[in-house]
């Protein structure tokens, strides 16, 4: 077998600097202000800005604050950083089945290494090397800095992602050599006994290999015994592979409260990379999401703010790109009027799609096109609302003011129309000819009409031909005679022209064929009866 392990040496300190980062502002702020985690009063972490003020782990609260007046401390919290380390997990589910969790070596933290068994995925990838590539590809979102080992063993994976830089290990012989040259202190029980460990010149497990193991046990107990086996392949190590859950569901609790939505923007954008890693590890792609802003208590009997506000995207196509996911959450929350600070977020989906990805293709095809198209209505009614997006249909009425109508714009209805399209054009065998062959021949028999129509306007007439802007129009075409209506109210009888202005420009134009209304205007019941119903472009 072969195992790839990914540590995270920074996970607790990048999982805290994504909620300061929601809550406060620029996302690269956290990096460039001083950072530490506490515990027990105590600095357990801290990043590289604080380490330069001389603010270092084991320090008391008090001394860093006075190392560093402007150090941002926070408080270290095993359940986040178990939250952000679990989408790295379902990041790695996308190239193997098999994957776990790594058991802290520290009683009461949280995981920080991911392992993943690849043995049976290195053909399809291309290889160990290619692979470890792709995997750097899709953790990087994440925004966690990663240590990558491979060995022969899950145990010495682990440990050797720890050493930095990490070896990469391709078979049993390897790995043990490599475990030999590492720290003791870096396997589980050796932690706790280093200092004998060192006051006895066991500095790596060579030299601790080199020492009786009944006398081992008794020293330092049967447990670090077992985990130099496990690491060694001389002893079986089971692992649980891990399960995506049936419904994804991330919560970022904000280090301060967020009072503007582009506060809230950068602290949903987290979310929702973890959201596209979990869908990527089962080939899946989210129909509608959900986020859940929980905003700040008032404490006061008459305050109605609600604890809540819940702002749901339904997609038109099901999609896994976290830039245009972001981008109709981003239009969607330029419209929220946020009641009261937001203090956490929560991110959930449970309405997806398992399907094969996309073809990546050279050239632009139909489903391209409609993709894009798709996309762009999706993101006018994120911004503009659904109603306020339209698109003319055709009507069956040889009226032309009659002819079309608006109507609300359905993104996701534009693929069945390509299929319908699609399947009019194929062939008829009763007939001999595609039904796509006779619209193109009617289409062509028909007279040219202008796309947009105006509002009918009276034109002046002098000598027998009608004037635009005080000059004579120049008939080039027609007439196309009009004769409908006689079934409702709206009884019509026109001939169509087409005539060329004074300008070049061409318009539609028509002349009354039937006697005005008596409910017509006066400026029109005193016009020539010709009238201007479109333009050309």
């Amino acid at each position: 077998m072969l195992w790839i392990a990914l540590h995270l040496p920074l996970l607790s300190l990048e999982s805290f600097a994504a909620t300061l980062a929601a809550g406060g502002g620029e996302p690269g702020a956290a990096a460039e202000r001083p950072v530490a985690l506490l515990e027990a009063h105590r600095i357990v972490s801290a990043n590289a800005a604080a380490r330069a003020l001389g603010v270092k782990p084991g320090l008391k609260r008090a001394t860093a604050l006075a190392l560093a007046p402007q150090i941002v401390l926070g408080q270290a919290d095993a359940n986040r950083d178990a939250a952000a380390l679990l989408p790295v997990a379902h990041a790695a589910l996308a190239f193997t089945p098999s994957v776990s969790l790594q058991p802290a070596s520290v009683p009461d933290a949280a995981a920080d290494t991911v392992l993943l068994e690849v043995q049976a995925s290195l053909r399809y990838f291309g290889g160990l090397e290619r692979l470890r590539v792709a995997i750097a590809a899709a953790v990087a979102p994440l925004g966690h800095a990663v240590r990558m080992a491979s060995a022969a063993t899950a145990g010495g994976a682990a440990i050797l992602a720890r050493i930095d830089p990490p070896p990469q290990c391709a078979d049993l012989v390897a790995t043990r050599l490599a475990l030999e040259a590492a720290p003791v202190w870096l396997f589980g029980p050796g932690r706790e006994h280093w200092e004998a460990l060192q006051g006895m010149g066991l500095r790596n497990l060579g030299d601790l290999l080199s020492l009786p193991r009944a006398g081992l046990a008794r020293r330092f107990s049967e447990a670090l015994l077992v985990d130099i086996d496990c690491a060694l392949g001389r002893r079986a190590d089971p692992r649980e592979p891990l399960v995506l859950p049936p419904a994804f569901e991330s919560r970022l609790e904000l280090f301060a409260r967020a009072d503007t939505t582009e506060q809230v923007l950068y602290g949903a954008s987290v979310l929702l990379e973890r959201l596209i890693v979990w869908l990527a590890a089962q080939h899946a792609f989210v129909r509608r999401f959900r986020l859940l802003m929980r905003h700040e208590s008032r404490w006061q009997q008459s305050d109605r703010t609600p604890q809540a506000t819940t702002l749901e995207i339904a997609l038109a196509e099901p999609s896994r790109d976290s830039a245009h996911l972001l981008v109709l959450l981003r239009e969607r929350l330029a419209r929220t009027q946020l009641p009261a600070p937001t203090l956490e977020l929560c991110l959930q989906a449970e309405d997806i799609s398992k399907r094969a990805p996309p073809n990546a293709e050279l050239f632009a095809t139909t489903q391209s096109e409609n993709e894009g198209l798709t996309r762009l209505i999706e993101r006018l009614q994120a911004r503009l609302g659904a109603g306020q997006v339209q698109r003319l249909v055709a009507l069956e009425d040889h009226r032309p003011e009659r002819a079309s109508a608006l109507r609300e714009a359905e993104a996701s209805g534009l693929g069945r129309q390509r299929k319908s399209s699609s399947r009019q054009s194929g062939k008829n065998p009763a007939r001999g000819t595609s039904a796509g062959d006779a619209d193109a021949a009617h289409a062509a028999a028909a007279p040219p009409r202008p796309v947009w129509l105006q509002q009918a306007e009276p034109l002046v007439e002098r000598a027998a031909r009608p004037l635009l802007e005080g000059r004579p129009l120049q008939l080039l075409s027609g007439p196309e005679r009009i004769e409908a209506g006689w079934w409702d109210e709206g009884l019509t009888g026109r001939d169509y022209f087409i005539a060329a202005a004074a300008d070049g420009a061409l318009v539609w134009i028509y002349r009354e064929r039937l006697p005005l209304s008596r409910s017509a205007n006066e400026e029109v019941a005193a016009a020539s009866g010709w009238f201007l119903h479109g333009r050309f472009g």
